[in-house]
């Protein structure tokens, strides 16, 4: 093969890549993807099975990593709301020692 017929192949994985990233637009990425698939088992065949189980191992990393962001985000709410719970109680338990 040569560089020019690896380009296009090679921009569409780069743009499946990022795709994927988002999960509203996974099942864009994974069209592109199997475009390339297509493309690539035509001359390869093996490489075109190595290159599905990386896919599919990018996309179980990309879902988990994604998950856990948001997990991070639930926590770091949850710690921020226990905070200022917390804060406001020493508040208003100086306010009534105050008052005493």
């Amino acid at each position: 093969m040569t560089k020019a017929t690896l380009q296009a192949p090679t921009e569409t994985l780069k743009e499946a890549i990022a795709l994927a990233k988002d999960p509203d637009n996974s099942q864009q990425a994974q069209a592109q993807f199997q475009a390339i698939c297509q493309q690539l088992a035509a001359s390869e065949s093996e490489a075109a099975d190595l290159l599905q189980m990386l896919w599919k191992e990018y996309v179980a990393t990309q879902r988990s990593a994604t998950f856990w962001q948001e997990m991070c985000q639930v926590e770091k709410h949850l710690s921020e709301r226990i905070s200022e719970n917390h804060i406001q109680l020493k508040q208003n338990y100086l306010r009534l020692m105050r008052e005493q």
